[in-house]
């Protein structure tokens, strides 16, 4: 479909762009821009082709490690959350979701404080995250107890690590809770 495509840059004057895979399993990026003369007068079109095979392969990867680190995620049975370095939550354990009562969709891209109508607004877990963590990479076995609204008073062991991409700046934040209140009672 070349043609139609320098067709329609011709008609519009607007460039274009695709992927086009071979039957050898390379694939291209494939640019349909106008051709202007030095006096300013279309009188064609230029097609460039960029061997993207790597890049692609390359994304596909990164694409199927996803899939595989939510799969884990989604496997444990204890509550995990994964924050970005600005406590955003990134994903959460199913485990996560059933217990406190939420949805993904109503935790994903929002700051860990503001889930549940700020019920994650909790003095202690704020101190652990924004003081300790960012100066010891992670603490263990740290106990918070918690009314959580229609879950009730929860005592939790909480956990956290830095994941770092560059030493000096943390990257993800794995957050671990282990629900101990039935142990304590």
């Amino acid at each position: 479909d070349l043609v139609e495509e320098a067709q329609a840059v011709l008609a519009s004057l607007v460039p274009r762009e695709k992927e086009v895979w071979t039957t050898g399993n390379d694939c291209y990026l494939v640019r349909v821009m106008p051709y202007r003369t030095l006096d300013n007068v279309i009188q064609g079109v230029v097609l460039t082709f960029t061997e993207i095979t790597r890049l692609k392969k390359a994304e596909d990867e990164i694409r199927k490690a996803k899939v595989y680190a939510e799969n884990i995620v989604d496997t444990i049975r204890e509550p995990l959350i994964v924050l970005d370095a600005e406590l955003k939550v990134l994903s959460a354990s199913r485990a996560f979701y059933q217990i406190f009562k939420l949805l993904p969709g109503d935790a994903v891209g929002r700051y860990l404080y503001d889930l549940g109508n700020r019920q994650w607004d909790i003095p202690r877990l704020r101190e652990l995250l924004e003081t300790i963590l960012p100066k010891e990479t992670s603490f263990d076995n740290l106990e918070i107890e918690h009314d959580f609204q229609g879950v009730g008073r929860r005592k939790l062991l909480m956990n956290a690590r830095c994941v770092f991409e560059k030493m000096e700046h943390p990257q993800l934040i794995l957050l671990a809770m282990e629900d101990i209140t039935d142990r304590t009672a």
